[in-house]
């Protein structure tokens, strides 16, 4: 991945975990790993985690430790009511700015 899809990503990759956990329950690792098969190989998992850090701390998923076969408990994060009005306002913000990207790419900035 290049320097410029890197940036995009950092501006959107909040949503994209959000979305994740909207679908199911999960825990740092299996997140970066989804990521990577999906084709961001670029994502780390110190990123990842930094990230749930924060959106734990902003009230948008629930955390439950659940036993690990090897080592100390997982975090798992759930999606919450909060995070999935955030994830809302951040699939129509997404709508909007394609949109309009679209439409500047298709028509350039003709007034």
């Amino acid at each position: 991945m290049g320097k410029l899809a890197t940036e995009m990503l950092k501006g959107t990759l909040e949503g994209i975990v959000l979305a994740i956990l909207s679908g199911r329950p999960a825990y740092g690792y299996e997140i970066t790993a989804w990521l990577r098969d999906q084709g961001f190989s670029d994502i780390a998992e110190g990123t990842i985690y930094a990230l749930l850090v924060r959106v734990e701390q902003r009230g948008l998923v629930d955390v439950a430790k659940t036993p690990s076969e090897k080592g100390p408990p997982r975090k798992v994060y759930n999606l919450n009511a909060r995070g999935r009005e955030y994830l809302q306002e951040f699939w129509q913000t997404w709508s909007f700015l394609t949109q309009r990207l679209e439409r500047l790419r298709t028509e350039g900035a003709s007034t």
